[in-house]
């Protein structure tokens, strides 16, 4: 297990709010399915590229037991109401040595505040210590939202359509 496995920052959102980037805990299994649940159809679409609403316990466990290896995760944390919750969250899963794919997801509420881009950042940053020179994303061609986050990384970026997705790769180094 790497830092990665420790890590925690904090990021201030477009309108003033205070969020906690930090790497996924095993124990956040039932504010990540909690988070995933207040998701719009439209949204968990474009993350998973079909209709999803239930994850089987395989699934969950795929999603919460990450190595931070080969497999990091992150999310990002806020108080609402009084207690934290999960609001959004992205991950790498390396596909290839030097290469792995990354994933987003925000909750609808705040989406365009600047998580993903923050989630962007702070998931490359980590990519980067470990080693890894380029990351690759599956994402709708309708997805404007998701290909301006990795437009605006500041990463060299090449994207090839085939049908209705966006191949993305970014190059770290």
């Amino acid at each position: 297990m790497s830092d990665a496995a420790t890590y925690s920052q904090i990021e201030s959102l477009r309108s003033g709010q205070r969020v906690e980037i930090r790497a996924l805990r095993p124990d956040d299994r039932d504010a990540l399915v909690a988070a995933v649940g207040r998701a719009s159809a439209q949204s968990l679409y474009r993350r998973f590229f079909g209709a999803k609403r239930e994850f089987s316990d395989q699934e969950i466990a795929f999603f919460v037991n990450v190595d931070f290896v080969d497999h990091v995760a992150l999310v990002a944390v806020m108080e609402e109401h009084g207690q934290p919750s999960i609001v959004a969250g992205a991950r790498y899963v390396v596909v290839q040595p030097g290469r792995a794919e990354v994933a987003f997801v925000v909750v609808d509420q705040l989406q365009g505040q600047g998580l993903g881009a923050a989630l962007m950042r702070h998931l490359a940053g980590i990519a980067r210590a470990a080693g890894l020179s380029e990351l690759v994303a599956e994402v709708l061609s309708d997805n404007a939202p998701m290909l301006k986050v990795l437009e605006r990384s500041g990463f060299p970026m090449t994207t090839r359509r085939e049908g209705g997705v966006a191949h993305v790769v970014l190059q770290l180094s």
